[in-house]
């Protein structure tokens, strides 16, 4: 819609009014959200030098958005560069993220890394993860791993703590070793997988099973491959996001087991297996960016679980049909969950801006739900009454 009155302003040479100058900072941004970044340009370019600095730094803004989707990158670079050069103003903070994305998309990696760390600096706290990020995946490509890792620490907002996997697994070996070691085996008898007791309504035993383990070697194993891959999980899509996971993939696993298995079953195997899957379906689709310890152990995750299917299937008493239920429920969480604590490659560099491209909650809840619906329905086929 045509306003005369700016119009008249765009046209018009010498000082403007703070009113007419933000009038016409506005026009522009919605004439660069209708997909019109020539006209956007002049209304910007109008305000560039309006006695307000924080005005003049909005102008300048606006002024390298357009040109940017004028494809007139180089120029583009200039003008947000002139923010940066104004007293420190609202727009300071985003003209540094957006001369960062520019220094990336041209290769200069090292002025990128300047960039996001005044970016940093400036940054409001809910976005200070996601810069950390960057910055790590930035200090990674550099070859400076040690930088790298404190940035991807910081990211995560790791600083110290032990992490819920790591206090799972710690539950566990306390759990299993009384069990094992008690006079009788009322703790087995209270918290095994045995179906009988699941069909008559001792649902617990559903996720209750991976604090028991058969034996010693058994509970190693497991508790190996938890202190392996749990942690990476974590990282990757948050404590409780992986608290989630863990116990879905339980619960699938179980459930599985006692359609298919007519046996009792204790162990953590098949919420193991279901972290595997999540790490298998999750960095191949959504491709979160690594540190150096997910990058050693998921390139194996897909030969490891071949090997174990093979050999779960070669030799008696284990108990493949829960690992198989754990990995499936695994690969459905990691394709439709995306990675929550760390830059993905699709969110990393993609907008200039550095606005994260994120999969709806909604989207995400549906793909939940799926998973939980299939577990009702194997319950009932294995005649569990809910």
């Amino acid at each position: 819609m045509l306003n005369p009155d700016l119009d008249a302003a765009l046209a018009s040479t010498g000082p403007l009014a703070p009113t007419v100058a933000r009038g016409l900072l506005d026009r522009g941004r919605e004439l660069l959200d209708t997909g019109e970044p020539a006209q956007a340009a002049a209304y910007f370019q109008r305000v560039i030098g309006t006695n307000d600095a924080a005005l003049t730094g909005e102008a300048w803004l606006g002024f390298g958005d357009a040109l940017y989707r004028l494809d007139r990158e180089p120029e583009a670079l200039g003008a947000w560069e002139s923010v940066t050069r104004l007293p420190e103003t609202p727009s300071t903070y985003r003209a540094w993220r957006q001369i960062a994305g520019a220094r990336v998309r041209s290769g200069d990696l090292a002025g990128a890394t300047q960039a996001y760390r005044e970016a940093e600096r400036r940054a409001p706290a809910a976005d200070r993860a996601e810069i950390s990020g960057r910055l790590g995946w930035l200090a990674k490509e550099q070859g400076n791993s040690r930088a790298a890792g404190r940035y991807f620490a910081r990211s995560r907002g790791d600083f110290g703590a032990i992490g819920l996997a790591m206090a799972i697994l710690a539950v566990t070996v306390v759990v299993s070793l009384i069990a094992l070691y008690q006079p009788d085996e009322s703790l087995f008898d209270a918290l095994a997988l045995i179906r009988s007791g699941v069909v008559h309504g001792e649902l617990w035993r559903l996720l209750s099973v991976t604090l028991l383990h058969a034996s010693l070697i058994h509970l190693g194993l497991n508790m190996y491959a938890l202190y392996l891959i749990g942690p990476v999980v974590e990282r990757i899509w948050g404590s409780r996001m992986f608290g989630l996971f863990y116990v879905l993939t339980a619960i699938a696993a179980s459930t599985t087991s006692i359609v298919f298995s007519p046996g009792p079953a204790v162990g953590a195997s098949g919420a193991i297996f279901g972290l595997v899957g999540i790490l298998i379906a999750g960095t191949r689709v959504h491709h979160p960016v690594l540190d150096q310890r997910a990058r050693q152990i998921v390139p194996q995750l897909g030969f490891l679980v071949v090997i174990n299917l093979v050999l779960g299937f070669s030799i008696g008493g284990i108990d493949n049909a829960a690992h198989i239920g754990g990995l499936i429920a695994g690969l459905w969480l990691g394709l439709v969950v995306p990675p929550g604590k760390v830059p993905t490659l699709r969110s990393a560099w993609q907008h200039p801006g550095g606005e994260p491209m994120t999969t709806s909650p909604l989207v995400i809840a549906a793909g939940i739900l799926v998973l939980i619906a299939a577990i009702l329905v194997g319950l009932s086929l294995a005649g569990v009454r809910l």
